[in-house]
């Protein structure tokens, strides 16, 4: 059994490399040492009272990333919730971004298809579905396209 100041040790470190959320920091203290539940939770609670550990900041990191990447809010949305954080701070870090997603997807179709709108019914499907499956919503799709 791991004492508690190895998994603060082990938690600190992976804050200073990047920003995480609540539950993905539990998992991978979890993995890197032995830490019962209820030490965890404390550990955790005193992090985010510290102001390492906040899930609105993580919200908004991964929001910005996932933009630079190409990703639609659809998808951004999903993978939030995927590392525990809540729809509501998951929705004000997509709200706070500064980003026109039809311009957005637009963007992605060029880099990914060229600049060429296609007419035939078949290969506009195809560029649809890539772009919804980047996380886009209809009305973007539709306009990436005009």
């Amino acid at each position: 059994m791991a004492n508690g100041r190895e998994c603060e040790t082990v938690a600190v470190r992976l804050l200073a490399q990047r920003e995480h959320s609540r539950q993905e920091l539990a998992q991978k203290v979890r993995q890197r040492c032995e830490c019962d539940t209820i030490s965890l939770n404390a550990l955790l609670d005193k992090l985010q009272s510290l102001g390492y550990l906040d899930d609105a900041r993580y919200a908004a990191a991964f929001v910005r990333s996932s933009i630079s990447r190409g990703r639609g809010p659809q998808r951004i949305n999903y993978e939030l919730r995927e590392h525990g954080v809540d729809d509501a701070t998951a929705a004000q870090a997509l709200a706070e971004a500064d980003v026109d997603w039809h311009d957005l997807a637009c963007e992605q179709r060029i880099k990914k298809f060229g600049g060429e709108i296609p007419a035939d019914y078949k290969e506009r499907a195809r560029q649809s579905r890539f772009l919804a499956g980047r996380g886009f919503y209809t009305d973007a799709i539709k306009a990436a396209f005009q």
